[in-house]
């Protein structure tokens, strides 16, 4: 998974990027901690950065971009990483995506957390007079004095990004004035859905109970079926046992009556008689029923 997110400060990036990290067990990249770590290590690119960095000066992008380079070649890299405060700006983006090109890796995913700077605003004073309250010391850049200012920089610098990785497709926006919780599972399901994770199984037992839901109404509708097939072969079968019986009856009528006259010729005859009888009598209630 390669991920950037995007969003002004105290949007929520900083929670969210930890949340991964610790599900994906992928590496989270701040460029300020890469470039501390160059200059400790003192490999060429930290040492050009040392000095800058001494002098307050900013470290230009192509040095952030070799240390991000070199960065990428460790082997604690291989499931992924998620960029942190990298890109600020639309030349920085380019760059990146020249330096992926290179190095053959594919951006996943682009997503801003979009909230609103008023909320925002309203937070960090909320904040500021509990802290106040409580007698804690308040922190020189957690105030809304500098809160605004940084949203400012982020519009005019960082702003643009959302326009440029749109053009590109990479784009997924979410709306982080959500909880903590559901801006998570909104970032794990746009994850899933350009293929940077694996679907999240189906637990068994919850597999298992949706057939069981699944097959419930099939069964009902089977048994329903099947006993309506029941009623009409039952309701069919009415006519023909009827007939049977009225053949029978007129049968032994019509043989008491044959067998009377003939009963000094013997047996055979009045049987004959009697068969003779019981067919005519059968065919005339089965012509009937026929008519009906």
């Amino acid at each position: 998974m390669r991920l950037i997110l995007l969003g002004p400060p105290g949007a929520g990036k900083g929670t969210q990027a930890q949340r991964l990290v610790q599900k994906y067990g992928i590496v989270q990249l701040s460029t300020g901690e890469m470039l501390r770590a160059a200059v400790a290590a003192q490999t060429p690119v930290g040492l050009q950065a040392k000095d800058i960095m001494a002098s307050g000066s900013l470290v230009p992008d192509e040095i952030v971009i070799g240390i991000i380079s070199d960065r990428l070649d460790q082997p604690d890299m291989k499931n992924g990483f998620i960029l942190d405060g990298f890109p600020r700006t639309v030349p920085q983006a380019a760059a990146l995506d020249d330096l992926l090109k290179k190095k053959h890796i594919k951006l996943d995913a682009v997503i801003e957390l979009r909230v609103n700077e008023s909320a925002l605003l309203n937070r960090v004073e909320t904040r500021v007079a509990e802290m106040q309250a409580r007698g804690e010391e308040v922190r020189i850049d957690d105030t809304p004095e500098v809160l605004s200012k940084r949203l400012a920089s982020y519009r005019s610098m960082t702003e643009p990004l959302i326009h440029y990785y749109s053009e590109r497709r990479k784009l997924a926006t979410v709306d982080g004035m959500m909880t903590i919780e559901q801006v998570t599972r909104e970032i794990n399901r746009i994850l899933a859905a350009v293929g940077a994770v694996e679907p999240r199984a189906v637990p068994a037992r919850k597999a298992r109970g949706a057939a069981r839901r699944t097959a419930r109404p099939a069964g009902k509708k089977a048994a329903k079926t099947a006993k309506k097939a029941v009623k009409q072969a039952r309701k069919a079968a009415k006519p023909a046992s009827k007939a049977s019986k009225g053949a029978k009856k007129v049968g032994k009528t019509a043989g008491r009556k044959a067998a009377s006259p003939v009963r000094g010729r013997g047996a055979g005859t009045a049987k004959k008689a009697t068969k003779k009888a019981v067919r005519k009598a059968a065919k005339k209630v089965t012509k009937k029923r026929a008519k009906r």
